[in-house]
């Protein structure tokens, strides 16, 4: 029986020494392409019976040419870079691992949202350069009593909620279809998205990406916001459009963002470059070496069970396997 080959089309990890020691357990090889573009992707998926990807975009017409592959598995959380209709329509299941970094970017998030009130980067770049000036960042207010409002509230946001409860916030959350007995347990009220907008003090996004949800966050939103309110993006670039929070940054309407997420990455230019009331991080949420580590061991480990015959733990197409192929 000829070997089994699992083809990765990009990889962000120092090693795959991880993900090799799972496929193994099949009889199967890995194979990383030489370089993230579709060519050399194909090299490795065209003969494949897996492929494993991060942020490398899988087309319909790469999915067309990939003829032994069973099982398309995500290093992460969102599958957006993947051409689900393509997979689906050839029997192909696609796989994310959506609990490998939950307290890496709740952490995360609050960290931004912490450092964004208390304006703590303005205050240590002053501070380095010789400037000892309190009265340049003030106003500064007070966490306690206010209100943070979570866009979504899945695995991220709901660790999101107690962390920020201990610092003596009130939390809301506007998600239509997380269940009422989760957001009880929480000590979460759910409220309509117009009226996030209207209450919260800081609001937090925690939303996939999807057609609806793309530029959820422009004009209208930003004006719907409570004046001085600040906003933090964890999720997904292009659910906040740049340019208009630049102009609502302008405007005054808003006091402050704080993004780990942008809409081109890595962004070539960007109207919330410079700006002393914008951090911004460059997709470092997700990180830690022990959630690498997790990420690539349970991506893998969705490989083995569907070459295996088993049912993978967290397809993102279900309808896939009932015209899966063998």
């Amino acid at each position: 029986m000829a070997q089994r080959l699992v083809g990765v089309s990009d990889s962000v990890f120092p090693n795959l020494d991880l993900a090799r020691a799972v496929v193994a357990r099949v009889g199967a090889d890995l194979q990383l392409a030489a370089k993230p573009a579709p060519p050399e992707i194909l090299d490795v998926a065209r003969n494949a019976d897996a492929l494993l990807v991060t942020y490398a975009k899988i087309t319909a017409d790469m999915i067309a040419q990939m003829k032994k592959v069973r099982i398309i598995s995500r290093f992460g959380i969102g599958v957006d870079n993947v051409d689900l209709a393509a997979a689906t329509a050839a029997g192909i299941v696609v796989t994310k691992v959506p609990d490998y970094c939950i307290d890496e970017v709740s952490d995360h998030a609050m960290a931004l949202l912490l450092s964004l009130v208390r304006k703590i980067p303005a205050s240590s770049a002053r501070a380095h350069a010789g400037r000892w000036e309190m009265p340049a960042v003030v106003p500064i207010h007070r966490l306690r009593g206010t209100v943070l409002g979570l866009v979504g509230f899945g695995r991220i946001p709901q660790l999101v909620a107690p962390k920020a409860k201990s610092f003596g916030l009130r939390v809301v959350t506007f998600d239509p279809f997380v269940p009422q007995t989760v957001l009880d347990q929480a000590g979460v009220e759910r409220v309509e998205f117009a009226d996030l907008l209207k209450v919260s003090d800081y609001i937090s996004i925690h939303t996939p990406l999807l057609p609806e949800t793309r530029h959820l966050f422009s004009t209208d939103a930003f004006n719907k916001m409570k004046p001085g309110s600040v906003i933090v993006n964890t999720s997904r670039g292009p659910v906040v459009d740049e340019a208009a929070l630049a102009a609502a940054l302008d405007a005054n309407k808003l006091a402050g963002a704080a993004l780990d997420v942008l809409e081109q990455e890595p962004p070539t230019s960007s109207p919330l470059f410079g700006r002393e009331n914008v951090i911004l991080t460059p997709h470092t949420s997700f990180y830690s070496v022990e959630a690498l580590e997790e990420l690539q061991t349970k991506a893998a480990e969705e490989v083995v069970r569907v070459l295996s015959g088993q049912a993978p733990r967290n397809p993102v197409n279900p309808e896939a396997l009932a015209s899966a192929r063998t």
